[in-house]
């Protein structure tokens, strides 16, 4: 058969990889406002004395590393987008970013925990009026890369708004997510600094800084483990969300038709793979069950193997008909 012929049989595998994304240039953006900030913070926590606020600038150490990882991610899942060593396209680069950030996030909260535990034994003098200004300063900072990174109110690759009704099975850009949770965890270190070093200011409580400390290492650590399941989930192809199985098997099992296997799982930020076994007494071409899925279930690449069923087990006229039993 000649090549030509097969052409329409054949599709690429990007699925709108090469596309470049909304988030790509924020996270960018906010790696270098994090960047600077970062080295202020660090330097006036030794400075000044304040655990809280060193806390802070490690913080934002770690995440100047994360986003610069999300950054990557975004461009080498584009520029790989028609690699033809990626099975199902570069979808999953997305979700291996986010994976690895919310790692590093991880590693951070208990660094963040052991060092303010160390400060309630051995307490540092804080020069607190510095602090506090350098601290109200990473606030806004951190204020500002949450805003610039405000993915909740983005619509996703499909171009449904999180509130749309269906919105409910489609996940969000997991990288995007990471780079987002990663600044709003410094913008709640910093208020967080403030407020320790306000109380110390005002009340006194000098053991307020460390334990800031380990509150904000609490929250990070949470909020890393949330990343970690979602993420993990993509790239140990977990079966895709309920919704999006059960649209498939209403759509598919019409009349005698049947799935007797049914394999669905992320490729990507909101697109998924499928493969699904049919059995039906009258089988038809893989195309014709393909065209009874609604499109708006996000699936980019479905395959479909379809089985005669050959055994009929027809119910005997005397059961059937009569009441008596056996």
């Amino acid at each position: 058969m000649h090549h030509d012929n097969l052409q329409r049989w054949q599709h690429t595998h990007a699925f709108g990889q090469d596309l470049k994304r909304p988030g790509e240039a924020r996270t960018i953006i906010v790696i270098a406002i994090t960047a600077v900030m970062m080295v202020v913070e660090i330097t006036a926590g030794i400075v000044f004395g304040s655990m809280a606020l060193l806390a802070d600038g490690l913080h934002m150490a770690s995440h100047a590393v994360a986003l610069s990882i999300n950054a990557f991610a975004y461009v080498y899942a584009r520029r790989n987008a028609h690699n033809t060593k990626f099975s199902f396209g570069t979808g999953k680069v997305n979700a291996l970013g986010g994976y690895s950030g919310a790692v590093l996030l991880a590693l951070f909260a208990l660094l963040m925990a052991a060092e303010s535990a160390g400060r309630f034994v051995f307490p540092v003098t804080i020069a607190l009026n510095q602090a506090i200004f350098v601290a109200v300063i990473g606030l806004i900072v951190n204020g500002a890369s949450v805003f610039i990174l405000g993915h909740r109110h983005e619509e996703d690759a499909h171009g449904h708004h999180p509130h749309d009704h269906d919105h409910a099975h489609h996940h969000h850009d997991h990288n995007l997510r990471a780079a987002y949770l990663h600044v709003l965890a410094d913008a709640l270190t910093s208020l967080l600094a403030i407020f320790a070093l306000l109380t110390a200011k005002y009340a006194g409580l000098v053991w307020m800084d460390p334990l800031m400390g380990i509150v904000g290492a609490f929250l990070v650590a949470r909020w890393s483990l949330g990343l970690l399941r979602t993420t993990s989930a993509v790239l140990l192809d977990e079966q895709g969300p309920e919704t999006i199985r059960t649209g498939i098997r209403d759509a598919i099992e019409v009349d005698d038709n049947r799935i007797t296997d049914l394999h669905l799982w992320s490729i990507g930020p909101n697109i998924y793979g499928a493969i699904i076994s049919v059995v039906a007494h009258d089988p038809q071409a893989p195309d014709y069950y393909k065209t009874l899925i609604p499109p708006d279930l996000g699936l980019v690449h479905v395959t479909v193997e379809v089985h005669p069923c050959i055994h009929r087990d027809p119910v005997p006229a005397r059961q059937a008909t009569s009441g008596t039993h056996p």
